[in-house]
This record gives structure tokens, sequence and C-alpha cells, in this order.
């Protein structure tokens, strides 16, 4: 084989794989489904955090869906059992002027590291949610990949007790950080996954320093599908 034909072979392989992942409507090989499609076996609505404890969660054409409810009064999704390393892997469509997250070794309470849903907004960015994180991220070439109004992939890789994080959008990798050190008081190393309807309501003077009034507009929603997830050894 002459070598201009072993490069070109090279390349549709390569291309081949890349176009097999970053398509959305399937679960990759490998990913063990968090979500049966049907129910919330495996999850549970958190009654401790202070996004709120009354989020309409339901199950539509195979997808979770979150919204508010009451309007003003978001929450938090959780799976029931912890994972240390992992990659999570899931479909995401958001609509628009909405805030929530995908929550990475979250607490019951929803103390965690999160990966920002917001359109238009900062999606794709690494945050903590009640955690002050050491190294936070942007996904600055989200805009190249994304598709607006529609199903987009996320794949997040987490290791390490000091963590190790990378995230994908659409195949294409967005960020990849070490932590300088475990940010969590107690040191955790592992949590629940957890999805995210942000509340919005200003509860009082005190906390118009951080008002998020305009985080869900209503009878809006953020959907989730094909949701799995492949544990890993550090």
């Amino acid at each position: 084989m002459t070598n201009t034909k072993a490069y070109y072979l090279l390349l549709w392989f390569v291309c081949s794989c890349f176009s097999t992942f970053a398509q959305t409507g399937s679960i990759p090989k490998g990913f063990t489904p968090l979500f049966n499609g049907k129910n919330l076996s495996g999850w549970h609505i958190s009654r401790t955090t202070h996004q709120g404890t009354t989020p309409a969660v339901t199950v539509e054409e195979g997808a979770i869906v979150l919204r508010q409810q009451p309007y003003g009064q978001g929450g938090v999704l959780l799976t029931d059992k912890k994972y240390k390393n992992y990659e999570l892997y899931l479909e995401v469509k958001v609509d628009s002027f909405c805030n929530g997250g995908i929550f990475l070794r979250s607490t019951e309470s929803g103390q965690a590291y999160q990966v920002e849903l917001a359109e238009p907004g900062n999606t794709g960015d690494l945050f903590g949610e009640m955690l002050k994180i050491s190294q936070p991220a942007k996904a600055t070439t989200r805009a190249r990949v994304w598709k607006p109004g529609d199903w987009n992939s996320f794949r997040v890789r987490m290791t390490g007790e000091v963590p190790h994080l990378t995230l994908w959008i659409n195949g294409e990798q967005m960020w990849d950080v070490t932590q300088p050190k475990n940010d969590f008081i107690a040191g955790a190393i592992e949590g629940m996954i957890g999805l995210q309807v942000h509340w919005s309501a200003t509860y009082s003077a005190a906390a118009k320093s951080f008002d998020m009034s305009g985080s869900w507009r209503p009878g809006a929603a953020h959907r989730f599908r094909n949701i799995a997830i492949k544990e890993l050894k550090e």
C-alpha cells in the first residue's frame, strides 16, 4: 500500500470514529444506561437543596423533562447511586432563557462541580454549585458545534481524588482541567450525578445580591435523554 493510500485510509478511519461519537440519538458502545427511557427508576428529587424541592419532573417521549413548579422554584434530580471515576454521556435539549446544569459528584443538597446549561449564556462552562472551585473552565469553541434548539451530546470525564475533568460537546473537546486540589470541604471523592433546574424567585432583600429572577422563563423546560455512564478505574 502506498503512503498516500495509507494516509487516506487512516483519515477515513479517524473521521468515521469521530462521526460515530459526535452523532446524537444513541448511547455510545461501552456505556451503561442510567435512565430507562420510561420512568425515573434510579433517580430521586433532592428534598434538601436550596434550589427548591418541588420541581416538575416527567418522562416524555423517552426523555427526562425538568420544569419549575411552582414558577420560581427549581430543584435537582439526582441519581440514587454515587460515582467516583467515570465518563458520563447524555443528550440535552435546552429551552432558551433557562438556567440549569449537570452536577458532578453532587451531595444530596446539590453541592457539586457543575457543567452550565444556559442559552443564551455560558453553556458548557465549568463552575461550582455551592462550591468554590479552584479551576473553572470556559467552553470557548462551543458555538462551532452547537445546534440551537436541538439535541446536543455532552460527554464528561471525571477522575481522581483531586478531580481531573474533561468535556466534549457534540464530539469536540471543550476543556481539560485538573483542579489544584479537591474543592469539597470534607474531601469527598464520589457523589451523585444531578440535573438542575435553577430557582428564579428572589426570596428576600438579602438575596437581591444574587438575583436570578430572569433565569427561567415561564413554561420552559430542559430535556435529557440517552443518559449513560462508563465507570473507570483511575
